[in-house]
């Protein structure tokens, strides 16, 4: 590890987990956060919660789709919902930037409200400091979420088995490809648009559909769909098989990544899962699934298998085959 921290161990590449693992997983770690889940899964008597904690330090602060205020929201809530709960709660804690102006910080503020009430939570709590200027960059959110798990489900990164089905819900890199056309300024033909927005009614959807039949699910947020297939893989002890001509990319999108010379398989998402289903009952989730708006575009994209465990391997369009790694250094810095 670097003797000192470096953008690229906050990608959420392999620099990031070398960090996390390495550091902060050995020095705390009990069985729950040695899971490395989405959130954790905690049992109060005969009630099961999930927690989560996360930090926003989104460059710009708004962009199309959204801002950082809601993008908070989105995240928290999806993360309690990867482990197939129904989010409650949410803590708001803030960092400004003295010099910050009001006007933003009550657009975000209302953001914020609408991007809870629309997901159907409650903010509880919250935490304010300034610091003077110069010493942070206008403003970083930091948010908890509580969740309740009330369906007969075990959801889990290491659930995963040969033979089951992945689906992916939409397209991916929207918004990666959203955040680095607004930082670098670039003017890219296209309707670029963030995908943040919360998958909880989904996932609950899939739950009804199929029930224990869905085994893992994920978002796929920083360093994108490769590098989430790349942790489930590990931490399932299978192979990953996906299929190029079945990865769903907007074509503006795939236009920009081809111009900046990024792959669609690293960008960030906000609003789409990745579900690993037992292969019997994949069809009626993705039907769940695509009938959700935010599901319109979900597919299957390859399967779990016993070949290769802890590896992906892309069959590309052209009939070959190629291993696809965690992303590895700095790719977008500031994306969520």
């Amino acid at each position: 590890m670097a003797e000192k921290v470096t953008l690229a161990q906050g990608s959420g590449g392999q620099d990031t987990h070398d960090l996390v693992r390495g550091l902060f997983v050995e020095s705390f770690g009990g069985a729950t956060l040695r899971a490395m889940e989405d959130s954790a899964l905690l049992a109060i008597g005969n009630v099961r919660l999930t927690f989560s904690t996360d930090s926003f330090v989104v460059d710009p602060i708004f962009f199309p789709g959204g801002d950082i205020g809601s993008l908070a929201v989105h995240g928290t809530v999806n993360d309690l919902a990867m482990r197939g709960a129904r989010p409650l709660y949410l803590s708001l804690g803030l960092i400004l930037e003295e010099g910050f102006p009001l006007a933003d910080l009550r657009r975000i503020v209302k953001s914020i409200k609408t991007a809870a009430d629309q997901s159907g939570v409650e903010i509880v709590a919250g935490d304010t400091k300034v610091v003077p200027a110069g010493k942070a960059d206008r403003i970083f959110i930091n948010t908890a979420g509580l969740g309740i798990l009330e369906a007969d489900v075990d959801i889990a990164a290491g659930n995963g088995r040969p033979g089951d089905k992945i689906i992916l819900s939409g397209t991916m890199a929207d918004h990666g490809a959203t955040i680095i056309c607004q930082q670098e300024g670039l003017q890219i033909h296209g309707e670029f648009k963030s995908d943040s927005a919360p998958l909880h009614r989904m996932v609950a959807a899939m739950l009804a559909a199929a029930g224990r039949g869905v085994h893992v699910l994920r978002d796929p947020t920083r360093g994108g769909v490769g590098t989430t297939l790349n942790e489930l893989a590990a931490a399932s002890g299978v192979g990953i098989r996906i299929v190029e001509a079945d990865l769903p990319v907007r074509e503006d999108v795939r236009g920009a990544c081809e111009l900046l010379g990024l792959d669609p398989l690293y960008l960030a998402n906000e609003g789409k899962l990745l579900a690993l289903v037992a292969p019997e009952q994949a069809d009626i989730v993705l039907a769940a699934i695509r009938q959700d708006p935010l599901g319109s575009r979900a597919c299957i994209i390859g399967e779990a298998v016993a070949d290769h465990p802890g590896q992906v391997v892309l069959e590309t369009a052209v009939g070959g085959r190629r291993l696809v790694d965690m992303l590895h250094g700095e790719a977008l810095p500031r994306i969520c």
